[in-house]
């Protein structure tokens, strides 16, 4: 059975303007903390990066234990996480889940970070 990630309006490259460019909504930004959150596991975001370079672009939690050198329960729930924020899949096969990156998920958190859609004209400080 394949599971579905929810739909994420981040997904949808209409919905969210980079911040430098529009101010965002109380729902928006709420959507967006849940999958910023996500990712700011240090265990999560190694868990991101392992399952999009591993190869097929899917990982069994199975791979994914000893390397993170994290307990299968551990594993799993960070796996959870990141499937509930729409940012990876889950598909089951007999005992084991197989995860998946979904298309374009980190580009568009990425894109509402961005500062490149600043208007013509407006000088950026470099810190």
């Amino acid at each position: 059975m394949v599971a579905v990630p929810k739909s994420l309006p981040l997904l949808d490259a209409a919905c969210c303007p980079p911040l430098v460019r529009a101010p965002l909504d109380a729902d928006t930004a709420a959507e967006l903390a849940h999958a910023f959150k996500a990712i700011a596991d240090p265990a999560r975001l190694r868990l991101l990066s392992m399952v999009a370079a591993h190869d097929g672009g899917e990982a069994c939690v199975c791979d994914l234990t000893e390397p993170l050198g994290l307990s299968q329960p551990t594993v799993s729930h960070h796996l959870k996480v990141l499937v509930d924020a729409g940012l990876l899949t889950r598909d089951r096969r007999g005992i084991w889940s197989y995860y998946a990156l979904v298309p374009g998920a980190l580009d568009a958190l990425a894109a509402v970070l961005g500062s490149s859609a600043a208007p013509a004209g407006v000088a950026r400080s470099t810190g």
